[in-house]
């Protein structure tokens, strides 16, 4: 069965990663993932077909959301790629507004809200 789309998760949190790519592989997702926005931006040059959305976090070290989401947006082969940041900022809908993304979540993260979030995000690509 083909997989309906692959999903980057860009999360410092190890435990975070695993579980989302839990979450988003038994709902029929492909599912890359990155520890921060340097580690994000690498995988998405080397893929053949870029993601059809990215969950992103916000704070990270190396390269935080913030650098990441610039850095896309100045990339042309990338730029059109919905984002949605997932950040335990409690002004993540602020935080957020800056960075021309397609939606916010705050941390912890709700699941059937991220699952509905994610599957109208992905569909919208």
């Amino acid at each position: 069965m083909q997989p309906l789309q692959t999903l980057l998760v860009v999360d410092d949190d190890l435990d975070i990663r695993d579980a989302l790519q839990d979450v988003f592989e038994l709902e029929g997702y492909a599912v890359l993932l990155a520890a921060d926005g340097l580690e994000a931006l690498a995988q998405l040059r080397q893929v053949e077909t870029p993601p059809g959305l990215i969950l992103l976090d916000l704070m990270m070290p190396r390269m935080d959301g913030f650098a990441f989401r610039e850095a896309l947006r100045h990339d042309a082969a990338l730029s059109d790629i919905p984002v949605l940041v997932a950040s335990a900022d409690l002004d993540v809908k602020g935080a957020a507004e800056g960075l021309e993304v397609a939606g916010w979540l705050r941390k912890p993260l709700d699941l059937s809200e991220l699952l509905s979030a994610v599957k109208r995000l992905s569909q919208a690509a």
